[in-house]
């Protein structure tokens, strides 16, 4: 069993940043790959970015490419989503995520596992 619970969002100006923490409880983190999606009001949750269980591959959707970095420290079991050049269209609730797949690097809702709660990112124009 996995516990996540995200934190670091909050309202910023259009071309500003964040950086959104994903603390993970028990001692299997390092196992999972470690994934961040974003659900907007009305929208199905989408596919944000992904990092491998030992961090050595990323993957990001297109609309987040060169904008948005993914890092993990399993040493403090806590995955990061680093947040540049903000748009308002990147307004939504966010949701890290763990799977425990390891096959390949899973993009889609169902090859998670465990979910956390989510933190709002609201991005002004």
């Amino acid at each position: 069993q996995v516990q996540l619970v995200e934190s670091g969002g909050g309202l910023v100006q259009a071309g500003g940043s964040l950086k959104l923490s994903c603390a993970a409880s028990g001692r299997t983190f390092s196992r999972y790959d470690m994934g961040w999606f974003r659900q907007a009001p009305g929208k199905e949750r989408e596919f944000v970015a992904v990092i491998s269980w030992s961090g050595s591959r990323t993957d990001f959707a297109d609309f987040v490419k060169g904008r948005f970095t993914i890092s993990r420290d399993n040493a403090k079991n806590t995955v990061y989503l680093q947040m540049n050049s903000l748009k308002p269209e990147d307004t939504a609730s966010y949701y890290c995520a763990a799977s425990a797949r390891r096959i390949g690097v899973p993009t889609e809702t169902y090859e998670y596992d465990y979910w956390g709660q989510g933190t709002q990112v609201t991005v002004s124009s």
